[in-house]
């Protein structure tokens, strides 16, 4: 099941970024991730209250404090990367930052994956680098862009490890989930005040209507993001957390995908060839 649930992962971090690289066109992106998190945490809320939740209250929601602060954060420094330096750099290395930190924890505790997962991770590691579409020239990349850039690989990994250990079944972890977001929309909320301070737009050209017109898109967003979150802690807690760190970062390919579908965008070699790989990667971690 470990692999189901990563794949699950992939697929709707794929879908929620996809939807919210459309909305950012037209509505700020910190209004975006806002509204799209007040969103979720009305619906678990409602989860937590229906399913008697609060029971579940211990010490390892810190866990999920921890993975709700983190992860705006994580969120706004790759966005100044993205601002500052090429994409095709940024974005290969934010999303390797949610393979390196899980593996790394997994590898600390004492998991050893066999010789075919080995062979599939190094595979799908590739194909998630290539199908973000690497640059292979161009000027050199800032310092700054680099280190921001480090910074959210950072973050993006630790909160797949936080909000792994954040729960211990599944009342738990719809609550864990909604303390998570709670502290989400909070230093959200934060940020984007400081933003409007400085002179940034909230809000799109028009106004209140357009945030209304976009509420479905926003909530799609929103709730794929945390159901993606679920998956994930289901993953790690029914197998090697090496494996389904792996299989969960194969997002970039759901995007890329996604995008080609939708919008007709064409898939540049090297990105083809990095889905290709991605693939390849997941069958040999399943089979092993």
């Amino acid at each position: 099941m470990t692999a189901v649930f990563a794949l699950t992962t992939s697929f709707l971090w794929g879908l929620a970024d996809f939807g919210g690289g459309l909305l950012t066109r037209r509505i700020p992106a910190l209004t975006v991730v806002l509204v799209s998190q007040l969103l979720a945490v009305g619906v678990l809320g409602a989860i937590v209250v229906g399913t008697g939740g609060w029971s579940e209250a211990g010490p390892q929601l810190w866990y999920a404090v921890a993975a709700g602060v983190v992860g705006p954060a994580a969120m706004l420094a790759f966005y100044k990367a993205l601002a500052l330096g090429p994409m095709g750099v940024v974005s290969p290395l934010g999303a390797l930052g949610g393979v390196a930190v899980p593996l790394g924890v997994g590898l600390v505790l004492g998991e050893r994956p066999g010789v075919l997962q080995f062979a599939g991770i190094a595979v799908a590691v590739a194909g998630v680098v290539l199908a973000s579409g690497p640059s292979m020239g161009g000027a050199p990349v800032q310092r700054q862009t680099l280190l921001l850039t480090l910074v959210a690989a950072v973050g993006f990994g630790s909160v797949m490890a936080l909000i792994a250990e954040a729960s211990h079944n599944l009342t738990g972890l719809f609550l864990a989930l909604f303390v998570q977001r709670v502290c989400n929309v909070a230093v959200g909320a934060g940020t984007l005040f400081a933003s409007v301070r400085r002179g940034a737009p909230a809000l799109p050209e028009d106004g209140w209507a357009g945030i209304r017109s976009a509420l479905p898109a926003l909530a799609f967003v929103g709730l794929a993001d945390v159901a993606a979150n679920g998956t994930y802690s289901l993953a790690a807690r029914s197998g090697p957390v090496t494996v389904a760190a792996v299989l969960a970062s194969l997002y970039p390919v759901v995007t890329a995908l996604a995008a080609r579908g939708v919008l007709s965008e064409r898939l540049r070699t090297v990105q083809a060839a990095g889905a290709g790989l991605a693939l390849v990667g997941t069958v040999l971690l399943a089979a092993g």
